[in-house]
């Protein structure tokens, strides 16, 4: 009974409030209780009063004891409110804080496209921004509220005793049952299902085309921002419906709801009234009486309300990816030191991949040999393995069988930290960061001498000085092209090779820049890491041709591997027809670009 109370989701979302700030959630706590307990303290005032006016009594202490009990109500609801926010705020800074250390702490990153945990992560990730419910400052609000009639329906019910011991139990059950019959109104039972879950990513999708930048262009340019509102709205409007559908009251429980409470109200009232009528009670202990009764109807709201769903859904999604996270995107870290590796050779033996469970393999008994110091081209059609092959040899995932080896060593046995010191890469979808461009170079640090030398080499000298925000929101920033973009990027790995990377892994490093460009920027390439193992993937044959060697991937396989010139001898070769397919799109201004790469 404990076990299955620690593992619903409200019990998880209460015991991290005082891991979130201790001192607010006691406060939290105590402010609830007071604010459940003093109607009931009121409605005793109240009689007291009463009587002191039938009797004739003083009633300046009488009156000081409702004014200070209704002043104290009035003045703890704000009170609770801000405390409440405070405390929201620190709970979503916790949970972003917990989201972020299990996001970054693996050293892979299969956790962050697995689809097992697309929906959890959506939920923790999206849980304070007003999505799919009210951020956590105001969800307390929401929460304290229900609790707080829980209390005061109980504390009320419970001044019932001093009129008979049947009367509270009476009250408690009648306005209790009220939950267990109309339960379907009070929780989302059906909130968890894929068809709730998937209308919820639509909507959370739809949201962000429109509100982020990337995408704002296209929906200008091709008229879709009409078409993305709808959208939005429709999604929207079938999770709430879905909502509804998994909340609405049920006819017959109302029924039996109304009887019941009928039944025991009467029952109570028709008791004080004869006994009132009889003289056992006075008007003081009536007036009393009856506002407890009334007032533990607050039973039937108070309770786990909706907000308390959402809070603890969010909760719970945060504390189970900690966990499943590491589980899956963790890598066993490796002892060796890579110092100065490769010098002889990078080496993939039978290496086969697959993503989480699916049964295709990316990559399917891969064999191939890069030698240090080496420059190596990865051509192939879309999904032949390219980027799976970098995302290996950058150690962000291990082959589901096979070994990639550096110096007959499997890269598994190496220090990660050490290895990965060793490689540096250019990803298609690098990382524009809202930093001076200085961080942009060497986000962990470095000498300026360095960096200056790393854009040098990259064609980015000029751009923008050393201490200039690459993003226009800030004060003195600035952006930059495309193409100046994938300089600064190409300058982050030269730096890197500066400060001791052996294998540079680019991966479309030009893909914004023109012929001309490209070629430029490839030499400078091959000039600042002529020491370096340099493995290229590209689909523009103008630069691949320059690489030492050039391997053909084909459904995660080798089918082709040699020097431009070899595989073009071959009649009918892969890359020979890829090339030609090419070459013939080229019109007389490309010709001229082909004509100058050759000179």
């Amino acid at each position: 009974m404990i076990e299955r109370l620690r593992a619903r989701e409200e019990y998880q979302f209460f015991a991290v409030l005082p891991k979130a700030d201790r001192r607010l959630a006691t406060a939290w706590w105590l402010l609830l209780v007071l604010r459940g307990t003093l109607p009931a303290v009121f409605a005793v005032t109240v009689g007291v009063l009463v009587n002191a006016v039938q009797d004739g009594d003083p009633l300046g202490g009488p009156l000081a004891a409702v004014g200070a009990v209704f002043v104290t109500v009035q003045m703890l609801s704000p009170l609770h409110a801000q405390t409440g926010a405070n405390l929201g705020e620190r709970l979503a800074s916790w949970l972003n804080d917990r989201l972020l250390q299990a996001t970054v702490e693996p050293d892979g990153m299969g956790h962050l496209e697995s689809a097992e945990l697309t929906d959890d992560l959506t939920v923790a990730r999206d849980f304070d921004l007003g999505i799919s419910g009210p951020p956590m400052s105001i969800s307390m609000g929401f929460i304290a509220g229900g609790l707080v009639e829980v209390v005061a329906g109980v504390a009320q019910a419970c001044v019932l005793f001093a009129y008979r011991w049947w009367a509270p139990f009476l009250m408690i059950a009648a306005w209790g049952s009220t939950h267990w019959l109309l339960r379907e109104s009070s929780i989302w039972r059906d909130r968890n299902t894929e068809e709730v879950q998937d209308a919820q990513r639509h909507a959370d999708y739809t949201y962000r085309l429109a509100v982020d930048s990337p995408a704002a262009k296209e929906l200008r340019l091709f008229g879709l921002s009409d078409w993305t509102v709808s959208r939005f709205a429709e999604n929207r409007r079938k999770l709430v419906d879905l909502r509804w559908h998994a909340t609405r009251l049920r006819q017959k429980p109302v029924r039996w709801t109304l009887l019941i409470l009928v039944v025991a109200n009467g029952l109570l009232f028709w008791s004080l009234g004869i006994d009132a009528a009889d003289g056992r009670i006075d008007v003081g202990q009536v007036v009393t009486f009856a506002q407890a009764a009334i007032g533990s109807s607050m039973l039937a709201f108070g309770g786990l309300n909706w907000a308390l769903s959402i809070a603890a859904q969010a909760v719970s999604a945060v504390q189970r990816l900690g966990a499943r996270m590491s589980a899956l995107g963790s890598l066993p870290p490796g002892r060796l030191p890579a110092d100065g590796l490769p010098a002889s050779e990078l080496r993939l033996r039978d290496v086969s991949f697959s993503y989480g469970s699916s049964a295709q393999p990316v990559l399917d008994g891969l064999d191939l040999t890069i030698p240090a110091g080496s420059s190596l081209a990865i051509v192939g059609v879309n999904g032949a393995g390219k980027t799976t092959l970098v995302k290996l040899l950058c150690r962000l995932y291990d082959p589901t069988s096979g070994a990639i080896e550096v110096d007959g060593t499997d890269v598994r046995e190496l220090d990660l930290a050490s290895w990965r010191q060793r490689v540096t890469a250019v990803f298609q979808d690098f990382v524009r960061y809202e930093l001076p461009l200085r961080d942009n170079v060497a986000p962990t640090g470095g000498d300026d001498e360095d960096i200056e030398a790393a854009l040098a080499a990259a064609g980015a000298r000029g751009l923008a000085d050393l201490d200039t925000v690459l993003a226009r929101g800030y004060d003195g920033g600035t952006d930059l092209s495309g193409g100046q973009w994938q300089r600064v990027a190409l300058a982050r790995a030269l730096f890197a090779v500066r400060t001791g990377a052996g294998v540079v892994i680019l991966d479309e490093p030009t893909a914004q820049l023109d012929v001309r460009g490209e070629a430029e920027i490839f030499e400078r390439i091959l000039t600042a890491t002529r020491e370096c193992t340099t493995i290229l993937i590209s689909h523009r044959f103008s630069t691949v041709r320059h690489a030492d060697r050039i391997c053909v991937l084909e459904s995660g396989r080798v089918v082709e591997l040699g020097s431009h010139e070899e595989l073009m001898a071959l009649a009918d070769g892969r890359y020979r027809t890829m090339f030609e397919l090419q070459a013939s799109r080229f019109g007389e201004e490309e010709e001229a670009d082909v004509e100058y790469l050759d000179a």
